[in-house]
């Protein structure tokens, strides 16, 4: 199980990442755009997806980890139930999420400075 505080402490480590309220509630943006936040139900995130066949498929497989509200219907983000997820998911899913919101700049920045296995 992964706390609001590691979400922070993940979502922070990523290159050009801030924290800013979103409905009151912590929200971590990347050049200015929202790519995770904390949700209104109790130990969920909302996370970005590449697209809602991605997002479709992560909730088939795994509905005890990952959700969506009729809100979100159509739109390429789920929601993650924290309970459920371990500190390397929680960083995979913000990872990919902040990706998909920062330049291609930052991004290949990113990916240059990280060690190759």
């Amino acid at each position: 199980m992964v706390s609001e505080e590691d979400v922070r402490r993940v979502a922070l480590s990523l290159p050009g990442a801030v924290e800013k309220s979103y409905n009151r509630l912590p929200g971590f943006r990347v050049s200015q755009k929202l790519f995770a936040r904390i949700h209104e139900q109790p130990d969920t995130l909302f996370v970005g997806c590449a697209d809602v066949a991605e997002k479709d498929g992560l909730i088939a497989s795994h509905p005890d980890k990952f959700f969506t509200t009729p809100h979100y219907d159509g739109y390429p983000g789920l929601l993650v139930r924290l309970n459920a997820v371990d500190i390397d998911e929680l960083t995979e899913l913000l990872t990919e999420s902040w990706r998909l919101s920062a330049s291609r700049r930052r991004v290949a920045e990113f990916d240059a400075a990280r060690p190759r296995p």
